[in-house]
C-alpha cells in the first residue's frame, strides 16, 4: 500500500504538470487538438515505464528516457507536419514523465523541477517574445541577380529582411523561391495594420 500511495502521488503530480503544459500553455497558443492525446499518452506512458522499473529495482529509467529522446529525434526528421515549437512540447512531456516517474526523487524536488520547466516553456513560447519576427517561403515573380535588389523586393513585400535563402530559381517562368526571415513593420495610427499580398508563404 505504501508503494501504491507513493506511485499515485507521483502520478498525480505528473498529471497536473502535463495538463498545465497541454491545456494552459499549448492549446491556447497553438490550437492543435490532434497533438493533445499524443502529449498526454507519451507522458503517461513514459511515467508508467519509468515508475515500474524504479519500483522493481531496475536502473534503466534514465537510459529509457534517453532512448525515447533518440526515437523522438528520428520521428522529427521523418515528419514535415510537426513544427519546431511543437517538438519542444514533445520533449517537455518526455522530461516531465521521466522526472516525475523517478522513485528516488522526493515530491518537493519533482514539483520544483516541473514548475521550473513549465516556466521556461511558458516564457520561451510567449507570443510577446519576438512578436514581429516572422518566417515565410515566398515565390517572387522575378529573378534578381543583385542581392541588394532582392533585399529591396523582400522589404517592399514583407518588411525588414533579417536573413534569407534562395531555394529555387526558374529562368523559364521568371520565378524565385526564397525562404526568408523578416521583421514586420509596426502599424501606424494613420495607416492601421499593415497588409501585404504575398504570392506564396508558409508560416512557421
Amino acid at each position: 500500500m505504501d508503494v501504491l500511495r507513493h506511485v499515485a502521488a507521483h502520478f498525480a503530480l505528473d498529471l497536473v504538470a502535463v495538463c498545465l503544459l497541454t491545456f494552459a500553455v499549448y492549446c491556447p497558443r497553438h490550437r492543435r487538438r490532434d497533438l493533445v492525446p499524443a502529449y498526454l499518452a507519451l507522458n503517461a506512458g513514459l511515467f508508467t515505464v519509468v515508475a515500474a522499473l524504479g519500483e522493481l529495482g531496475g536502473g534503466g529509467g534514465a537510459a529509457l528516457g534517453l532512448g525515447l529522446f533518440g526515437v523522438l529525434s528520428i520521428v522529427r526528421l521523418r515528419s514535415d507536419s510537426v513544427q519546431h515549437e511543437e517538438v519542444a512540447y514533445y520533449f517537455t512531456t518526455l522530461v516531465l514523465g521521466l522526472v516525475c516517474g523517478l522513485p528516488h526523487l522526493g515530491l518537493p524536488l519533482e514539483a520544483g523541477l516541473s514548475a521550473a520547466l513549465l516556466l521556461v516553456v511558458w516564457a520561451g513560447d510567449h507570443p510577446r517574445l519576438l512578436a514581429r519576427s516572422r518566417r515565410a517561403v515566398v515565390t517572387l515573380d522575378s529573378v534578381h541577380r543583385d542581392p541588394v535588389a532582392l533585399r529591396a523586393d523582400l522589404a517592399r513585400r514583407l518588411g525588414e529582411p533579417l536573413q534569407w535563402t534562395v531555394t529555387e530559381v526558374d529562368f523559364v517562368r521568371d520565378l524565385t523561391v526564397v525562404d526568408v526571415r523578416y521583421r514586420e513593420p509596426r502599424p501606424t495610427a494613420a495607416t492601421g495594420p499593415v497588409r501585404r499580398e504575398v504570392p506564396a508563404w508558409e508560416p512557421v
